[in-house]
């Protein structure tokens, strides 16, 4: 029995080790021998764009030449209404700041009843002065008369000639009492003394005056002007009649021409004043500030957008689109500027591929993908679907 059951064992296990042979030997004829593991390869540089960038090239443009300059907007001229009598009171003011006036035009009235009776006497003493030189000159007429036929002596002949001619001095001291006491009436109404604008009022109803006060203040014919600051050695590149255009700090655009130049540099600021001449306008008012730039002729500038300048460290930079998508950072230097262009003076070349936008997320070296450009509203659907191309690298 004991044998039997060993030869059983013995069979199982001979069994086991052939299927394992026949399972290995197909496991070898199924799968390839593992070759040995490889060292790594070096990683070479990726090509990929690292940003879709809007590209375009400067263009050349005859851009007016402008000298920027701020200032003060002021009155042309203005003009001080005042009170020409003193210790009399305003009964009326009847203008306000703001008001339009014309020459001439009543702005106050005073109380004038003193004023009216001293009119009243004078003019009582200017009859009684002509009544006394009525008398006078009669008096003297018969001495002529009677002096040549010997009936009244030289002496009386005299006094009468005297008396004729001191009627004639009273009266002239009478008729200048009597100007004077209308001049005064007229005074008791205040007018103004050009067309123009209220710009300030200081007269109350019911003060009393003094004499030479400040009662209005008037922008004569509501002119104003713009009186700009510049260097000594811009102020020699204007001359007047010349163009300029001003923003005042509201926003408001106007226009202007340039009426005189100061005759003197401060020797404290080097600078000088320029007087602007400004149309009539309802935008800006006597003491606004504005900036402004003198048209001084044209002259060529190679341009390129706004937003392809970036700002770095202080200096400005744009971004050159190289053969293989790669950017170059170079740096520039800016001048003119107008609308959303700008000019290039230096650092830029008209056949230069520009990163227009974006550049602010790039660095020098980086690949970039230019954009295509969207098509216009108006473009067909057989356009619009041409245009919808992926976006190409630069080649």
């Amino acid at each position: 029995m004991k044998k039997n059951t060993k030869k059983i064992a013995l069979g199982a296990a001979a069994a086991v080790i052939g299927t394992a042979v026949v399972f290995g030997a197909a496991a070898s004829k199924s799968t390839p021998a593992a070759k040995p593991a490889a060292a790594p390869a070096v990683a070479l540089p990726s090509t990929k764009a690292a940003l879709t960038v809007n590209a375009a090239r400067p263009q050349e443009a005859d851009w007016q030449t402008a000298l920027s300059a701020n200032g003060s907007i002021a009155a042309w001229h203005e003009a001080v209404v005042g009170s020409e009598l003193g210790g009399l009171r305003l009964a009326e003011v009847r203008a306000e700041v703001g008001d339009s006036v014309r020459k001439g035009q009543v702005l106050a009235r005073l109380f004038g009843d003193s004023v009216a009776a001293d009119l009243a006497q004078q003019e009582g003493a200017m009859e009684e002065a002509n009544a006394a030189l009525a008398e006078a000159q009669a008096n003297a007429e018969g001495a002529r008369q009677l002096a040549s036929s010997g009936a009244m002596s030289d002496q009386q002949t005299t006094q009468y000639l005297v008396a004729e001619r001191s009627a004639k001095a009273r009266v002239a001291s009478a008729k200048a009492r009597l100007d004077s006491a209308r001049i005064r009436m007229r005074q008791t109404v205040v007018l103004a003394d050009d067309d123009g604008v209220i710009s300030s009022r200081s007269a109350t109803q019911g003060a009393v005056t003094t004499q030479g006060q400040e009662l209005f203040r008037i922008i004569r014919q509501n002119r104003l002007e713009w009186r700009a600051e510049v260097t000594g050695n811009d102020l020699l590149r204007i001359k007047p009649g010349q163009h300029v255009r001003l923003r005042a700090t509201n926003g408001a655009a106007i226009e202007g021409t340039v009426r005189a130049l100061g005759a003197n540099v401060d020797a404290g600021t080097r600078n000088a004043l320029v007087y602007v001449d400004l149309p009539a306008s309802s935008a800006v008012r006597a003491g606004m500030f504005a900036s402004g730039s003198f048209e001084l002729g044209s002259a060529p500038a190679l341009t390129i957008a706004q937003t392809a300048v970036v700002t770095r460290d202080g200096f400005d930079y744009v971004f050159v689109i190289q053969r293989d998508g790669s950017v170059v950072q170079t740096r520039v230097t800016l001048g003119r500027r107008i609308g959303e262009r700008i000019e290039v003076t230096s650092g830029a070349e008209r056949g230069m591929l520009l990163v227009s936008q974006g550049g602010g997320f790039l660095t020098d070296g980086d690949v970039v993908a230019v954009a295509t450009p969207a098509p216009l509203p108006s473009q067909s659907k057989k356009k619009l679907a041409a245009a919808a191309t992926p976006a190409l690298a630069v080649k």
